[in-house]
């Protein structure tokens, strides 16, 4: 089992902030490679010790939200034991999760709260990054719901049955999803003790988590992108958007001639006419390579998970299986399945059946960018003062619009992203590697770092 990275050279005793940096579903630590460096270079090993959690890594991300926070929690504990047998006493702690790092995350912190960490240790930064906080089953109404979400949570073990909310976990009768974000677990009363809580969310060409699950929302304003009209926020245009005006209906324009729209569909058809004969030959082939890889995953994946259970694995976990309610407590498949997911077309809500959040606007003390002085800061949840108000919203399930307000309440500072120079954005928000197009999330990075990082 790989053991968490190790920062080679001796570390200044001065360093008492940690923050661990959670990667995704199929990733590794070199997919935060970006971050991490980045974070060092801004702040010196003087000041701040940053990790990359490695256990989960490949393959391991199958195993679930459960098995993978356990894994994180152990990594934390044994990195700071470590640090303080050099000398080094670690007295803040910062997360920061990337993709399905960012579920994990929200878990792995629960179970710290619940040993007593942050009674010695301060919370201070809690981000996601293109995090699945709804899950990523498809907003959709009638049988092709029922297919599609069925096949999709088939696919990816223990951690397609979460994304899906089609899990029962342990004896709570609800998802995993939805128990991270009831307001009595201790996953919730942990994440309101972090100082700063933000997320970012790419608006489009995300394949694998879509604006409305990322950015924790019942609304996806940026499906058509020509019906909108975005505003940046100042210095960090074209890339990140103004939080408190993102978006807004695009102004009526001419209507384009019935000839040239046809002409212009015609024109398009043609010119993606090879990649449709293409994909009409591979895509047989290419989903039965990939049902096959997920049958053999998924058969491994059970293995390790009944290994973790039984202690089996080399160390064991018992310790972290605990009451996840707060009143219990007291009394005791990236290419194939993006692809796919994002092709499902998206449905809404009837206007007799339109939700609106009833969750309040809150105001809250949040440190700005120098992380020293304090400014008061609008979480928008309530409907009428909801940056993306007015667009209809989504067929989400009742469990995912529970979610949505349970975290508004908590409280997020959110960012939407705009990736124009590349068709997969879910990669260049974070640089996950240095391929050509994935700079523009650098310019995310260092809005972070610049605005939302308390060091």
């Amino acid at each position: 089992m790989e053991e968490a990275e190790r920062i080679d050279g001796a570390i200044p005793s001065k360093a008492d902030h940690l923050c661990v940096l959670v990667h995704g579903l199929w990733g590794n630590p070199q997919h935060l490679e970006y971050l991490r460096s980045t974070l060092e270079e801004r702040h010196g090993q003087d000041k701040l010790r940053v990790v990359v959690a490695a256990r989960n890594s490949n393959m391991f991300t199958y195993d679930g939200i459960e098995v993978g926070g356990e894994r994180v929690a152990r990594e934390i504990e044994e990195e700071v034991e470590r640090l303080n047998k050099e000398g080094v006493y670690i007295k803040k702690l910062s997360m920061v999760g990337y993709s399905f790092g960012g579920l994990i995350a929200r878990y792995t912190i629960g179970l710290l709260y619940s040993r007593g960490w942050f009674e010695k240790i301060v919370p201070v930064n809690f981000t996601t990054f293109a995090s699945p906080h709804l899950g990523v089953k498809a907003p959709l109404d009638g049988y092709h719901t029922t297919a599609w979400n069925y096949v999709g949570s088939m696919t990816l073990s223990t951690s397609g049955e979460q994304l899906f909310l089609a899990d029962s976990f342990r004896q709570e009768g609800r998802p995993l999803l939805s128990i991270l974000a009831d307001p009595n677990s201790i996953f919730i009363k942990a994440l309101t003790l972090f100082k700063r809580r933000t997320l970012y969310a790419n608006i489009t060409n995300d394949r694998s988590v879509p604006f409305y699950t990322a950015y924790v929302s019942a609304c996806d304003p940026f499906v058509n992108m020509e019906a909108v009209e975005v505003k940046y926020l100042s210095g960090y245009t074209p890339v990140v958007l103004d939080p408190d005006q993102p978006v807004q209906k695009a102004k009526l324009r001419e209507p384009i001639p019935f000839l040239t729209r046809l002409a212009s569909r015609a024109s398009s058809l043609m010119t993606q006419l090879p990649l449709y004969a293409l994909l009409a030959i591979l895509a047989p082939i290419g989903s039965t390579v990939f049902l096959i890889n997920s049958g053999i995953q998924n058969f491994r994946s059970s293995r390790r998970i009944r290994l973790h259970e039984e202690g089996s694995a080399g160390m064991s976990f018992h310790d972290y299986r605990i009451p996840l309610m707060i009143e219990n407590a007291k009394i005791a498949v990236e290419d194939a399945i993006e692809d796919v997911n994002g092709c499902q077309r998206i449905d809404y809500l009837t206007e007799d059946e339109n939700i609106t959040s009833q969750s309040e606007t809150k105001s809250v003390k949040m440190p700005n960018g120098d992380g020293n002085s304090h400014r008061k800061e609008k979480l928008t949840t309530n409907p009428k003062t909801d940056p993306i108000n007015g667009f209809p919203n989504l067929a989400l399930s009742a469990e995912q619009f529970e979610i949505i307000k349970a975290l508004d309440n908590v409280g997020f500072r959110k960012y939407p992203v705009w990736i124009h120079k590349i068709r997969h954005s879910h990669a260049a928000i974070v640089v996950r590697s240095p391929k050509k197009g994935y700079e523009e999330g650098k310019c995310v990075a260092k809005h972070w770092l610049d605005r939302e990082f308390e060091i």
